[in-house]
């Protein structure tokens, strides 16, 4: 039980320092907006926002990169404020008075597939003698087509103790040099591969039937970019960047469109871009945030609160290069340069970026996808397919939606899991002992 009012005497002495927090957030905030409204009057064009970006990246990473909507948005902004700086956005073309208004604009969906995969999984468990994981894949594709039916499918996949016991442990004991345990690292790898392997399964099903591409759009709930993989030990980190690459190249093989939705991201790379342009810059009275004061910012706070439902930013280029780094090993100096094709980088698995708008409550979701789907003139279409979605979804898109709840496996599925090995054990004669507490949930929860 809480002690509340232990609890509110504790938030009442730290109330100053919340204060201080918040005062220097948005000091910072309204900092990188002013550099980021900026752009406009300081770079005319993307290529003079390149050239500089080239200019003051000293062998580091730039962040982002703009595109040929950099123009895009620019002329617009000089056709229709030219003294007033304002951040990067193309506003949405309809303003709904209500919500079936919305549902109808929404019906653009007919005859456009879309689909999406997601997992869920089960660690390896450690109240048995044997260890074992769980991994359950599912995906859900909708051609919208009526009375062709929605597909709503799952891939279960176990891994056995070999596969657990044979990756590297994640309870290496520093001490002793000691390895007894065995990988839950694996189980998360695994399952992001069987994500990957079942989209481009289903990009290969649907090519072959010769859709066009303007009819189908793939969704995967989360980010292009495995970035997290740099932290991963190099098996790891290998295995994730080569499942990235296999999702983004056959995006471009077969010319699917293919959308990274990511709710609340945490990326920084307009931030970084910013802070870059900045260092050799005059801010005016404007003082920049510290290390320790920008680190609680993020790009989606740019635009919070700037943006009505459906607005989103400009493309732009992803200058992390993270994929790049984790094809080098996770070299952490690869340096930037305007040209990706200089640091050993395939065109194929070029990522760009938008913000959009989905909730107004919120801050805009990160959109992320193939670098070749604006070069092919689709991003505008396959945006609005994703604002639609979003609609049906209720705010979140909707065969992500689907898939999650397919995949999902409840305490309840857990339980009745273990309780189906423990009889396949005993059916099999297969003495594997199992803990009273274990056995005690599944018999309670079934």
């Amino acid at each position: 039980m809480l002690a509340t009012q232990k609890a509110l005497e504790e938030l009442a002495r730290k109330r100053d320092q919340f204060a201080t927090y918040q005062s220097q957030h948005g000091e910072g905030l309204s900092a990188y907006r002013t550099l980021l409204a900026a752009l406009c009057e300081r770079y005319p064009s993307a290529a003079a926002l390149d050239a500089r970006l080239d200019v003051v990246a000293h062998e580091t990473q730039v962040g982002a990169r703009p595109t040929a909507e950099y123009d895009g948005w620019r002329s617009r902004v000089g056709a229709h404020t030219p003294h007033a700086p304002q951040l990067p956005a193309f506003p949405f073309a309809h303003d709904f008075a209500h919500h079936e208004q919305a549902r109808a604009w929404a019906e653009l969906l007919r005859g456009v597939t879309t689909f999406a995969v997601d997992g869920s999984q089960l660690p390896p468990w450690r109240d048995a003698s044997v260890p074992l994981a769980l991994i359950q894949v599912a995906v859900f594709e909708n051609p919208h087509e009526p009375p062709a039916p929605y597909i709503k499918d799952a891939a279960v996949t176990l891994l056995s103790p070999d596969e657990l016991l044979n990756a590297p442990s994640d309870e290496l004991d520093e001490r002793t040099g000691e390895d007894y345990g065995y990988s839950e690292r694996i189980t998360h790898l695994r399952r992001y591969e069987l994500e990957i392997e079942l989209i481009v399964a289903r990009m290969a099903s649907l090519a072959g039937r010769g859709i066009q591409r303007e009819r189908v759009v793939a969704f995967y709930d989360g980010s292009l970019i495995p970035s997290f993989a740099l932290k991963a030990p190099p098996t790891y980190r290998n295995r994730y960047a080569q499942a990235t690459r296999n999702l983004l190249a056959a995006s471009a093989r077969y010319r699917i469109p293919l959308i990274g939705f990511i709710d609340t991201s945490y990326a920084r790379d307009i931030l970084t871009m910013l802070a870059l342009l900045a260092s050799d810059q005059q801010t005016g009275d404007q003082r920049m945030p510290g290390k320790q004061e920008a680190r609680s910012l993020r790009d989606a706070l740019l635009w919070h609160g700037r943006l009505r439902w459906g607005d989103r930013t400009p493309a732009f280029r992803s200058a992390r290069y993270d994929l790049a780094r984790l094809g080098q090993g996770g070299q952490q100096g690869t340096s930037d340069t305007a040209d990706a094709a200089s640091e050993g980088i395939d065109p194929a698995t070029e990522v760009a970026f938008v913000y959009l708008q989905t909730a107004l409550d919120r801050p805009p979701a990160r959109i992320e996808f193939p670098m070749w789907m604006l070069n092919d003139g689709l991003l505008d279409h396959v945006m609005d397919v994703t604002r639609a979605e979003v609609i049906a979804g209720g705010g979140y898109p909707y065969p992500i939606e689907a898939a999650d709840a397919t995949a999902v496996i409840s305490a309840v599925d857990r339980a009745q899991f273990y309780a189906l090995f423990q009889e396949f054990a005993e059916r099999e004669g297969l003495h594997f002992t199992f803990s009273r507490k274990a056995l005690s949930k599944s018999r309670r929860r079934l």
